[in-house]
């Protein structure tokens, strides 16, 4: 039986504090969880996708910048997490000079797609790879969506939510027509939510008339337990596996999957 080609998945919000990279933590976390072998790698230059993950910085010996600047490949720059089955590409402050470090490369915008190919991820047996982005869009956030098959948008409830968001869908349809014609945007999660609150309500009803079928069904709460567990280096899943935040991030993990094999199954048509 022919092994299933793994799924990239951009996770993308050049507005800062939405939870992008908890988001990519933990769904990376319960991926893992559900039997799959997950690749997470950090395109963001503060690494808190590697720190959140207890990747220390004397552990990061070959980062995100080696996979895209050098000859390396994915087998000798991915490390094990604590996780089973979750492996990381760590980045460092070493990312912040792309821009300028990639000006003349040819092909800039395809580095980190060159390095993840097919047979490299086949390879290493990986069947889903998280791309963290930048909460920017800089070349290392176009690098990582001409490289991903699909984008998740995480998107905080809050008054503000949707204004941004157009300026990301001008981005993804850009690389849709000069470098990745088969990106998409795979859904919108809604982040740090409070269901008490009539505004956050609002917000939700709001995007969800605006995105329709495009917005996730689950919702990630605001919830303590989601904040406290990056400074442990764990996933929420790990750090307390009973939490409202880490059942949120199971729960959407598995309506990922689901859509994953609906798209299989239609694709098999």
């Amino acid at each position: 039986m022919n092994r299933r080609r793994a799924k990239i998945f951009a996770i993308a919000n050049q507005k800062g504090g939405v939870g992008k990279t908890t988001t990519t933590i933990n769904l990376a976390a319960a991926f893992a969880e559900l039997q799959r072998r997950v690749l997470l790698v950090d395109v963001d230059p503060q690494g808190n996708a590697s720190t959140g993950l207890g990747i220390p910085l004397s552990d990061r010996r070959r980062t995100t910048f080696d996979l895209i600047s050098s000859d390396e490949t994915l087998t000798n720059v991915a490390i094990a997490s604590k996780i089973e089955r979750l492996s990381v590409v760590p980045a460092t402050t070493d990312l912040s000079s792309a821009d300028i470090e990639l000006l003349d490369r040819n092909r800039r915008n395809f580095l980190l797609r060159d390095a993840l190919n097919a047979n490299e991820l086949s390879t290493n047996g990986f069947d889903i790879v998280l791309l963290d982005c930048p909460p920017s869009l800089n070349v290392l956030t176009v690098n990582a969506l001409v490289a991903a098959d699909t984008v998740i948008i995480p998107l905080q409830s809050e008054f503000f939510s949707l204004e941004g968001l157009s300026q990301l869908m001008l981005t993804i349809r850009k690389v849709r027509e000069t470098a990745n014609p088969s990106l998409r945007v795979e859904g919108v999660a809604l982040t740090m939510h409070d269901s008490r609150n009539r505004l956050a309500q609002q917000v939700e009803a709001d995007v969800r008339d605006t995105l329709g079928e495009l917005v996730f069904r689950t919702v990630i709460p605001r919830n303590v337990r989601i904040s406290e567990a990056p400074s442990f280096g764990l996933p929420v899943t790990m750090y307390d596996a009973a939490s409202k935040g880490a059942k949120a991030y199971r729960e959407l993990a598995a309506e990922i999957l689901e859509r994953m094999d609906e798209e299989q199954e239609g694709a098999a048509r």
